[in-house]
Parts: structure tokens; sequence; C-alpha cells
């Protein structure tokens, strides 16, 4: 007996709810071990994914440039990196050099 197009397509959608359910609770049960694992062990994020920084440290880590290049008129500086500004762009850079 061959199945339509139909019944074959409700069957599919109760695999897939059947699919999602399971992967569910299989993650769940993962979490619940990962929790226990971490509790007993006293780890931390460093110690789970070594490499990783959390976002304070990677702002820590930014330091800032002194500037190379002022502008007399202004007093404007710029660190010579990135875009140039409107008032140095296309000029040598000589005369705006911070001695």
């Amino acid at each position: 007996m061959t199945q339509s197009y139909k019944e074959l397509l409700q069957q599919r959608e109760a695999l897939e709810q059947a699919i999602a359910q399971a992967r569910q609770n299989e993650i769940s049960s993962a979490v619940v071990k990962i929790r226990e694992l971490i509790s007993e062990y006293d780890l931390t994020a460093q110690d789970v994914f070594p490499g990783r920084t959390s976002k304070s440290q990677a702002v820590k880590s930014i330091s800032k440039v002194a500037a190379k290049y002022r502008d007399p008129a202004t007093g404007q500086t710029w660190t010579g990196r990135g875009k140039a500004p409107k008032w140095i762009e296309g000029q040598d850079r000589t005369p705006y050099v911070i001695a």
C-alpha cells in the first residue's frame, strides 16, 4: 500500500517535531551535566574555553596611540592611523609632525 503525498508530508512534520523535542531533551540533559561538572571542579570559562577572552579583557588590551601630527591652525591631532583627516589629506605631512 502506497501512501499519498499529503500523508507523507504529515508524517514528515510529525517526525520533525519528534526530532526537535528529542534534541531539546538531550540538550537540557547535557547542560545539567555540564553545570554539575563545572560546579564539582570549580571550573571557569577560561578553563573550559581556553584562548577566548571576555569583552572586558579585550578592552583592556587596547592601548591609545600617541598623536604624530597636529594641525597648527586648529590644534587637532592625528595618530597617522586610519583615514587621514581633511586638514592633512593629500599634503606633505612633514610640517605637521609633532616633535
